[in-house]
C-alpha cells in the first residue's frame, strides 16, 4: 500500500512540475530525433563558439552538438538554459556520462528573463519554443540579434524573416545568420 502512495504522490509531482506555469511555462515537445543532425549541422559549429539553448527540454540537442564538436576536435562551448527542475536533473545526469561535459553548461534560469552574456565569440542561439513567445525571449536579447546566428527549430521568426535561410527536415529549421 504504501508502495502505491509513494508512485502516486510521485506521479503528482511530475504532473504538477510539468503543468505549473510557474515551473514549466513552455510545453515540453522533444525535437524530432530525425531532424536531430541538421539542427547541429545549422549551428555551423566551430572553435571557441558558445551555443545557446534557451528551453533546452532535456537537452538532447546540446548534447547531440556537443558530440559532434568532440568528434572534431573543437572547443565549442554548449549552454542549456531550462527552469524546469525535472528536465534539469535529466540534463545534470546524461552530463555526468558525456565525453564532451566539460563544455557543457547547465543553467537554472526563465528564459524569459535570462539575458545571453556578451562575448567576443561567436554566439549561437537555439530555440524551439511556441512561436507567440519567440519575440518576447528575442526582445530580452535583442542587443545579441547582430552579428550572431539564431536559429528556430519548427517556427519562423517573423521580425527576421529578410535573413531567412530554411532548411527542410521532417520539420523545417530556420537560420537567421548577420542580422
Amino acid at each position: 500500500m504504501i508502495v502505491i502512495v509513494v508512485i502516486g504522490a510521485i506521479i503528482f509531482i511530475i504532473i504538477f512540475i510539468f503543468s505549473s506555469k510557474t515551473l514549466s511555462p513552455i510545453p515540453y515537445f522533444p525535437s524530432q530525433k530525425s531532424d536531430i543532425p541538421l539542427i547541429v549541422k545549422s549551428f555551423n559549429l566551430k572553435n571557441d563558439q558558445i551555443v545557446f539553448d534557451l528551453g533546452a527540454g532535456d537537452g538532447v540537442v546540446i548534447f547531440q552538438a556537443a558530440e559532434r564538436s568532440f568528434q572534431k576536435g573543437l572547443n565549442t562551448k554548449f549552454v542549456a538554459v531550462e527552469i524546469n527542475p525535472i528536465l534539469i536533473l535529466i540534463m545534470y545526469f546524461r552530463r555526468l556520462f558525456h565525453k564532451n561535459k566539460s563544455n557543457i553548461k547547465i543553467l537554472k534560469a526563465d528564459i524569459f528573463k535570462f539575458k545571453i552574456p556578451l562575448s567576443k565569440n561567436s554566439q549561437t542561439i537555439y530555440l524551439y519554443i511556441s512561436p507567440w513567445f519567440i519575440e518576447k525571449v528575442l526582445e530580452i536579447n535583442k542587443r545579441l540579434i547582430k552579428n550572431n546566428t539564431i536559429v528556430s527549430y519548427m517556427y519562423p521568426i517573423k521580425s527576421l524573416k529578410k535573413y531567412e535561410i530554411e532548411i527542410k527536415g521532417k520539420k523545417s529549421i530556420f537560420i537567421y545568420k548577420s542580422v
